[in-house]
């Protein structure tokens, strides 16, 4: 092992140190902070280090030298050479941007993340896909253009640091920043220095301080990120808290705005009056369907997809923009999108009556809707239509507008026939069939919310759906066949700890599960059909969707259990979702389709890429739910005091989670506001029960709530019960109170333990809590620090 060479001497005198002197060591040597080091470099003898010791100090307490390390120090406006860099933004540029950790948080200048370093590139290391929050052992250096940047040795944290994004209340000291997180209970104190120039009502990014003791919790400012009266304000907290990048480097929007196809050769598919069927609100058109009889009794379907490999080549800097994002993300009010908006909403896009690359497979099915055969074209195309889900149901029950009415013979009902056979064999292959209704919020002209309804659910869908399925099978199918290493879309049975949860439970509502068969999508399905049309179903939906695995990208073939099928990968959304792109340039490279193909680089990626690309699916749909959630609360604070049709969707021992009918909108209700009872959570039948009479409330149960408190700023719902509870069931064993499972009872009488405060609404600390608080809206409360 090499050891460091000792550093400088200064004059040799050996005399005792002056502040001068220090400061003026450490401007010159900036690598060697260590006390020891400052000792040997100003040849301060033994005598005299007490006063190196006092004089270090002093600087610290001044804010003249930061602490690096518990015997290190730096100049205050200067990181040291090797360092932890936490990285707390992304600038327009899209660039990582962090500071250098010191004892008591970030200081210093910002520091561009530059890749990883040399040393880790030569050892095969870490890809250091690092984001907001993570910190990382840094190489930092100050280069020619004055840029601080950070090259990575080793990732510190596998998860995000603790970086809050909350609403700033100013005062006469500086502030309070109230969490957006429903995880924190209490708000930070910011003191003037550290609030960089945040106003009252700013919605702010946070880097919580280190913990002093049980005093009030402190944290600065990073980041001014919008306003809290913005109507947008529930997807900008949304797009912050989980680190989904808004806005375009300029060097990717210069390229995509000169993006030109690649040159390749391709098939004319003008003549065939491919359609796109969407939601109406559609912010891009990537796929567009045809279908005809093939003249045996079977079917000819043509799927054309959005050729984005033609205008998004491997290595360029809009290539690697998009994998960052990974996938599109879409709220309410705005898209955050893959690819910039020249392209996913117009070279790219199918859009009606315009000339269009695509990249298409021609599909046969037999009578019986099994598929015969299938070849990928690289074509060009122009949509005959534009139609949203609505307009071409309607055509096909009879109610044909005028962009419809041509088209139905000749174009909707070939589509809905060959949609049928398909749909025999889809029925043979059995996959699972769950009913997943889906909330949507519609924002007017004046970007508040003009309504929030569930989405309807047409067999329009179902037909796209199976149709894009298909082609997504024809994809993985031909790069097997050509023996191409692909990214799957995996589905995983699920664990046998999850079923059995399942098993355990359907007893309670009268249903079986018998153990030791083979787990399949169509047993699942027999007990959804058992259920159908009874007050049961919606219940046996849920706990069925909980036993799930979660889908995910994988480089090796697991299958996809839900669908029933053995191969599977995606292929037919490639605007908004990188891991189409991947398998697009995969079967260009296999079927020789053109230059643009996977690279060898690329190929041996696809581990990594998978698992990017899995993690940036997650954070959109977190990122998603959010917003949601905050723009239900909003809609829903005229409403306080109302009474909704709901029906319990969670049971906790702190209390049930209720989803209301008409909107989707999920609330809690504490176990302290049940009864004067004791309430005791018995988690084999999912149900709440009273300790003294037994009387119960389960799960899947319909009731009435009434909405007592809403926080917008977290998207947390507040309710109480309004219906009685169920009768006491002598055919299951009543939990014990000693389980630790009670929860509730009067709220005069239980401590602020935590144990009836809702998750989603935040409460104040005083005693007798058990759910009574109020609710935090971003007020400037005063609290009791923790």
């Amino acid at each position: 092992m090499t050891r460091a060479p000792r550093p400088p001497r200064n004059t040799g005198e050996g005399g005792p140190p002056t502040r001068e002197m220090v400061l003026d060591y450490l401007e010159k040597n900036p690598h060697l902070g260590a006390k020891r080091d400052i000792a040997r470099g100003l040849d301060v003898p033994t005598e005299h280090k007490p006063e190196l010791r006092r004089i270090l100090n002093e600087l610290e307490a001044e804010g003249a030298l930061v602490r690096t390390a518990k015997r290190a120090f730096s100049p205050a406006e200067q990181p040291p050479p090797t360092g932890i860099v936490r990285f707390e933004r992304i600038d327009r540029d899209g660039e990582l941007i962090g500071r250098a950790m010191g004892k008591d948080g970030p200081f210093g200048p910002d520091i561009m993340f530059a890749g990883p370093s040399g040393a880790n590139h030569r050892k095969g290391g870490m890809p250091l896909a690092l984001g907001v929050g993570e910190r990382a052992l840094c190489k930092i250096e100050k280069g020619r253009d004055g840029i601080w940047r950070a090259r990575a040795i080793k990732k510190i944290d596998a998860t995000p640091e603790t970086s809050l994004i909350g609403a700033y209340r100013a005062n006469r000291h500086g502030g309070t920043v109230e969490p957006t997180s429903r995880k924190e209970k209490s708000e930070f104190i910011v003191e003037k220095a550290d609030a960089r120039n945040a106003k009252d009502g700013d919605l702010v990014r946070i880097q919580a301080r280190p913990a002093r003791g049980y005093g009030p919790r402190r944290a600065s400012v990073v980041e001014i990120i919008g306003r809290l009266d913005d109507p947008r304000a529930a997807s900008i907290i949304a797009m912050h808290t989980h680190g989904v990048p808004d806005e375009f480097p300029e060097q990717v929007v210069e390229e995509a705005n000169k993006a030109r196809p690649a040159p390749a050769p391709r098939e004319d598919l003008t003549r065939i009056p491919l359609i796109t069927i969407d939601p109406e609100d559609a912010r891009d058109h990537d796929d567009a369907v045809y279908a005809e009889g093939d003249g045996h009794g079977g079917w000819r379907v043509i799927v054309a997809i959005a050729d984005v490999a033609a205008y998004v080549r491997v290595g360029t800097a809009l290539d690697r923009e998009a994998y960052r994002r990974g996938n599109s993300t879409y709220f309410p009010d705005r898209v955050s999108p893959m690819l910039p908006e020249h392209l996913s909403a117009d070279l790219c896009s199918l859009r009606e009556g315009e000339l269009r690359e695509t990249f298409a497979v021609e599909i046969f099915f037999n009578s019986g809707g099994h598929k015969t055969k299938h070849r990928f074209i690289r074509g060009k195309m122009r949509s005959a239509a534009k139609l949203s889900y609505r307009q071409a149901q309607d055509a096909i029950d009879g109610n044909p507008d005028d962009k419809t009415g041509p088209l139905l013979e000749s174009v909707l009902k070939p589509l809905w026939e060959a949609y049928r056979a398909v749909s025999k064999a889809r029925d043979q292959r059995a996959p699972l069939d769950l009913d997943l209704p889906e909330r949507r919020v519609r924002i007017g002209e004046d970007g508040k919310i003009a309504s929030i309804s569930l989405r309807e659910r047409f067999d329009a869908h179902r037909l796209i759906e199976e149709f894009m399925i298909q082609a997504n099978v024809c994809a993985a199918e031909t790069l097997e066949a050509k023996r191409t290493q692909l990214v799957y879309r995996v589905h995983e049975e699920p664990s046998e700890e999850k079923v059995n949860t399942l098993s355990n439970f359907l007893p309670v509502i009268g249903l079986k599960w018998t153990r030791g068969e083979k787990i399949t999508g169509q047993r699942f399905n027999k007990l959804l059909a058992d259920v159908k049309g009874s007050e049961n179903e919606p219940l046996v939906n849920e706990m069925v969707l909980r036993t799930q695995a979660q889908a995910r990208y994988a480089h090796e073939n697991l299958g996809h259990f839900g669908l029933n099928l053995a191969k599977y990968a995606h292929f037919t959304s490639p605007i908004r979702r990188y891991s189409d792109l991947i398998v697009h340039r995969a079967l260009i490279r296999a079927l020789g389709l053109g230059p643009d193909g996977m690279n060898d680089q690329d190929a041996v990626r696809l581990e990594e890429m998978a698992e990017h690309v899995t993690m940036t699916e997650r954070r959109s749909m977190a990122a998603e739910r959010e917003a949601t959630d905050r723009y239900l609360a909003i809609y829903m604070a005229d409403r306080v005091g109302a009474i909704f049709d709901a029906r319990i969707a969670g049971v906790t021992r702190a209390g049930l989670f209720v989803r209301v009918a008409e909107n989707g909108a999920d609330g809690f209700i504490p176990a302290g506001r049940l009864s004067d009872e004791y309430w005791v959570y018995d988690e084999t039948s999912a149900a709440l029960v009273a300790q003294r009479s037994g009387l119960r409330y389960e799960m899947g149960m319909s009731v009435q709530v009434k909405l007592m408190e809403t926080a917008p700023l977290t998207g947390g719902l507040l309710f109480s019960m309004q219906s009685p509870p169920r009768a006491r069931r002598n055919d299951l064993k009543m939990p014990s109170r000693e389980d630790r499972n009670f929860r509730g009872g009067p709220a005069r009488k239980r401590p602020s333990d935590g144990g009836g405060r809702p998750p989603n609404v935040r409460h104040s600390t005083k005693k007798g809590g058990g759910g009574g608080g109020k609710a935090s809206y971003g007020k400037n409360k005063k609290r009791k620090g923790r």
